[in-house]
């Protein structure tokens, strides 16, 4: 599994700018809201799913404060019914632990198995939070930064509005 050193040169390799901050270790986002408080980003809140086969995992990236509607999201994928993926499925498809779920994770998915929904409402936001692969320390980047990242890795995404 690919960690922080890893992310790290892939982001000098790509020219990607970030805001490094270290923090202790925040399971939740009520944990985070102490922490993120003074960021001047759209701080993330990242929910990694199963469909009710197995055999497609999702990435939803959405507002920090914003709760996601599960029964709507099923609707509108058609996949059945979507179950939080295991921490064994986090580790495989992502290569972190839970409190950690990224995007940067995708560093661990060579076969681009991960598709990603990231909340449209994210388009608000000049720059991103988002933690590197451990809840010890968020970064920030900008919006351009993210998408050449998400370009980089080759995982599907899209932006949809997840909420009313």
């Amino acid at each position: 599994m690919r960690g922080q050193a890893e992310l790290y040169r892939l982001f000098e390799k790509l020219s990607i700018e970030f805001e490094y901050h270290e923090h202790p270790p925040l399971a939740t986002i009520e944990d985070a809201k102490i922490h993120w408080a003074y960021y001047n980003s759209g701080r993330c809140k990242n929910i990694f799913f199963r469909n009710h086969k197995g055999d497609r995992h999702y990435l939803v990236i959405l507002e920090h404060l914003r709760q996601l509607n599960i029964k709507d999201l099923e609707k509108r994928l058609k996949q059945g019914k979507l179950t939080f993926a295991s921490d064994q499925r986090l580790k495989k498809y992502l290569g972190v632990e839970p409190g950690s779920v990224s995007p940067f994770g995708l560093i661990n998915d060579p076969e681009k198995h991960v598709h990603l929904f990231i909340d449209e409402k994210l388009n608000e936001f000049d720059r991103l939070t988002f933690h590197p692969n451990v809840n010890t320390a968020s970064l920030v980047i900008s919006k351009p930064d993210f998408k050449k990242f998400l370009e980089y890795t080759g995982n599907s995404y899209e932006f949809i509005r997840l909420y009313d």
